[in-house]
């Protein structure tokens, strides 16, 4: 299981990614079609066309880190997403469940208990697109 910090964002691309594409090619993706911030240290997901490979670009303490997985059987169970977003924040349990080869859409999982007045904080946040 992945242990991250709530202030480390993660976010998955809703389109295949060319796994061609090295460190500079996703930092350009992140800052331009998704207009977020490479240098966050936030955790940008892309998964390949055929949904075997997947590479996470992350930046750490003075230099970029990507970790690359592909599978050699099988296929990484990437949710359906809407197209008319560039890419969706996810938690750091459905990363684990991605990274897994666990379908998320069919994992009911528990409603969290919330303070009074943070309860629709808390549901934006499994909901949110970048700007």
């Amino acid at each position: 299981m992945l242990t991250l910090p709530p202030s480390v964002g993660i976010y998955l691309a809703s389109a295949p990614t060319d796994m061609r594409k090295s460190i500079d090619g996703l930092m350009a993706i992140v800052r331009n079609a998704w207009t977020l911030d490479a240098y966050s240290g936030h955790l940008f997901v892309f998964a390949s066309r055929r949904g075997d490979r997947i590479k996470i670009l992350c930046w750490d303490r003075g230099g970029f880190v990507l970790y690359y997985k592909r599978l050699e059987r099988g296929r990484f169970k990437v949710p359906l997403l809407n197209a008319t977003v560039q890419a969706v924040a996810i938690d750091a349990p459905a990363l684990a469940m991605l990274l897994d080869g666990i379908d998320a859409t069919k994992v009911r999982r528990p409603k969290h208990w919330a303070p009074p007045g943070m309860a629709t904080a808390a549901k934006s946040i499994d909901t949110r697109a970048p700007a």
